[in-house]
């Protein structure tokens, strides 16, 4: 069965092109929902997900329609794989029930991959000349050095911890983490 997924991202937009284009390319049924691309929950799309069987092929307008990445189009397409459910994208004619259409798609996700790895080679770069300038990375210390000598000259003249914790603004354990 043919199934079809349309999806805008506000209340402003109308779906009637990406559905009319669904029912040209044959879908029995189409599933309309409007949610932001960006939107990490798509209930009507998950529950699509879901009910989709061997032998059914989902059909979009565009693969941006489906997808939140290109990381996340690929994921849905590989269980989709999985599961012997067909992919359709009819604006970028990516067909992976054909073999022209999987090798289209294993060319995205190979481009998305070598992406990947360049910006993971990018950020390790950034972190190691931030070193060598001296950056501090993390989170900065919730304690200054003169909070850090202040506290420990009220704890050696018998005030309790919790109590010095309490009065800089910190957790006992941030304020222990931070004497040693």
């Amino acid at each position: 069965m043919k199934i079809g997924y349309a999806r805008v991202s506000t209340v402003d937009q109308n779906p009637n092109a990406q559905r009319d284009a669904l029912k040209l390319a044959g879908c029995e049924m189409i599933v309309t929902e409007k949610v932001s691309g960006a939107s990490v929950k798509r209930p009507k799309l998950e529950k699509l997900l879901r009910s989709l069987d061997a032998g059914d092929v989902l059909t979009v307008w565009r693969l941006d329609r489906v997808g939140r990445s290109l990381p996340h189009l690929l994921n849905v397409v590989a269980d989709l794989k999985a599961r012997d459910v067909g992919f359709q994208s009819l604006n970028e004619t990516i067909d992976t029930t054909t073999a022209n259409g999987e090798l289209i798609f294993h060319l995205f996700a190979s481009m998305a991959q070598f992406e990947r790895s360049l910006i993971v080679e990018r950020t390790q770069a950034g972190l190691v000349a931030a070193k060598k300038r001296g950056v501090r990375l993390g989170r900065p210390p919730a304690l200054k050095t003169a909070q850090i000598d202040h506290a420990q000259k009220l704890i050696e003249a018998g005030e309790r911890p919790s109590s010095v914790a309490g009065t800089l603004g910190v957790d006992r354990s941030t304020l222990y983490r931070a004497l040693k």
